[in-house]
């Protein structure tokens, strides 16, 4: 369906039952995700809670009214957060999702049950170890070019936003599946302003760890022992400022643990939210 908020039409499913707490999750990459990788993975937990997942605007099939600033995007969460009548609800995301994540809860605090986080990062500190990374894996031989348009936000329009994702989307399994990587670069649908923008606006000013600890409510933070862009310090950066959080690392996955250890994955953001709802009901 699609829905008005904050004068953007973004494209929002809602799953579970209508009188379970509300998890809202974001999807990552601004421009190239959608909310198909949030509903495969945080959709069986709508046996349970009820979950809103949506393209973010200028992403998928929403309207890409500008700016893609983190600060828009938060608010667009908060305006989702009303409409689906939550006093206060569960938020998730990764990767860049996990940005706008950290960046709501810092904003609203007394909004958030729990956080749960996966492959992210709070700073663009990982931009630099991204960069190593790649250059340094024996995996692919990068075109040195499109690397640094996708990396920089400079891509000339979709075609070439689809060129220069094809350019590095090998380096985010565990396992390279060569066929795999073929057809999620089919699938993708590519925003290329909004991708630009996110890397030549938002990602040279992008440092909230000064904030991290007004995150008051329990915090799962997530990730990949071979995460490249978003590496394991990362996260230990995280869970070290945020007061209630916990670290989980996931050995045998890349960028997406929910993906490549999913069962394992359900299975810990169950118990850490049966958990962390708990708490705050004995509170």
């Amino acid at each position: 369906m699609f829905v008005q908020i904050n004068n953007n039409r973004l494209n929002v499913e809602v799953m579970g039952p209508d009188d379970a707490p509300v998890m809202i999750v974001h999807h990552g990459a601004p421009g190239l995700g959608t909310l198909a990788e949030p509903k495969a993975s945080f959709g069986p937990l709508s046996d349970v809670y009820k979950v809103v997942v949506f393209d973010a605007r200028g992403s998928g099939q929403s309207e890409g009214h500008g700016p893609f600033t983190h600060e828009q995007w938060a608010a667009d969460v908060e305006g989702l957060r009303q409409w689906v009548g939550a006093e206060r609800f569960i938020m998730a995301g990764g990767s860049y999702g996990g940005f706008i994540s950290m960046e709501y809860a810092i904003r609203h605090p007394e909004r958030l049950l729990a956080l749960v986080l996966r492959d992210t990062s709070a700073d663009n500190a990982n931009e630099e170890m991204a960069r190593a990374n790649a250059l340094a894996s024996a995996r692919v031989e990068l075109d040195l070019g499109k690397f640094r348009r996708i990396m920089d936000g400079s891509t000339r329009d979709n075609p070439d936003l689809k060129e220069c994702w094809a350019e590095i989307l090998p380096l985010y399994d565990h396992v390279y599946d060569p066929a795999s990587v073929g057809r999620k670069v089919e699938a993708t649908t590519y925003r290329y302003e909004t991708h630009n923008w996110a890397f030549t606006e938002n990602m040279p000013r992008y440092d909230i760890k000064s904030r991290l600890s007004q995150i008051a409510c329990p915090t799962l933070v997530t990730v990949g022992r071979g995460d490249w862009i978003t590496p394991v310090a990362c996260s230990e950066t995280i869970t070290s400022l945020i007061t209630d959080s916990r670290l989980e690392v996931f050995e045998e996955s890349g960028h997406s643990p929910q993906v490549e250890e999913a069962e394992k994955f359900q299975r810990l953001v169950r118990e850490f939210l049966d958990e962390a709802l708990s708490k705050g009901a004995a509170v």
